[in-house]
């Protein structure tokens, strides 16, 4: 009779709650080498939106890390991400350091040196390996280096292709496509001014969603198009693209704006969007 009270009594106790998951994203914001002040401030961009996502209201359980001057060849610093958001100089000028790639110029075009080819292959390796999260801003996609632009178009899924693709600084008129995506949850039409990376080579993808197109205000800078694109990558992981964030002060002014980058963000670590968007208070400056 003892025993079989005991017995009960272990079946009737509640499992311990599992902790919850953890989702570290890591920031690798580029240095400042382009643009006038208030313009591709990589690293402030980059701080604000970290802190963004540690202060939102409706989302638990986010680390962050912003580490500055490019990515690290030490990938144990990012070993342990759910995502990287990379947002820096692309291979365009000499003067420059590269986000991801060599300068253009440094290369024949079309390989690049010992050290680099390895440490690249083991970077794309614990990408897939881990299905860790990309998200990619701006003047990042400015690769000519063929291999560059190989490692990019799988991670993305599309291509930002130099003097074919284009990026005019013009008034934008951006608003979400008709489509459903956790990434446009809560996120609204806006219009800002930005240099807006645009004109992509987007060839047929099932991975691929499209999710923000843009209209420039003068008819010489286009016909409106995607500016941003989510893909779901054939490794299990997911990966962002985004044209925009030249010009700093929209990261304070423009909720939408930022609303569909944390989201973005938060998505490629694979946590889920809150209903309605990620909601956190404006950025203070950092």
């Amino acid at each position: 009779m003892i025993a079989a009270l005991f017995s009960t009594a272990a079946q009737a106790a509640p499992k311990p709650a599992e902790p919850a998951r953890t989702y570290k994203i890591v920031f690798l914001a580029g240095p400042k080498q382009h643009g006038a002040p208030g313009r591709h401030e990589y690293e402030k961009d980059l701080r604000e939106l970290a802190w963004s996502l540690e202060h939102a209201a409706n989302v638990q359980n986010v680390t962050t890390q912003v580490v500055v001057g490019g990515s690290p060849r030490d990938l144990s610093i990012i070993e342990g991400a759910d995502a990287l958001v990379i947002d820096g100089n692309g291979d365009w000028l000499r003067r420059e350091t590269g986000a991801l790639f060599p300068q253009f110029q440094d290369t024949d075009g079309r390989t690049y040196d010992a050290e680099t080819t390895a440490w690249l292959a083991k970077l794309d390796a614990l990408i897939k390996r881990k299905q860790m999260g990309v998200a990619i801003f701006h003047y990042t996609m400015w690769v000519e280096n063929w291999v560059g632009r190989r490692y990019l178009l799988d991670w993305l899924g599309g291509l930002w292709i130099p003097y074919a693709s284009h990026n005019p600084v013009d008034t934008w008129a951006v608003k979400p496509l008709k489509t459903r995506h956790p990434v446009l949850d809560g996120v609204k039409p806006w219009t800002f001014r930005e240099e807006m990376y645009s004109r992509y080579f987007l060839f047929d993808n099932p991975g691929r969603t499209e999710l923000l197109t843009a209209t420039p205000a003068k008819p010489e800078n286009g016909s409106g198009g995607p500016v941003a694109w989510a893909y779901q990558r054939p490794d299990g992981g997911r990966s962002l693209v985004w044209g925009g964030s030249d010009f700093h002060d929209n990261m304070h002014k423009f909720a939408d704006y930022r609303r569909f980058l944390l989201n973005g963000i938060l998505w490629t670590a694979t946590g889920k969007v809150p209903r309605g968007g990620v909601s956190s208070p404006p950025p203070p400056e950092l």
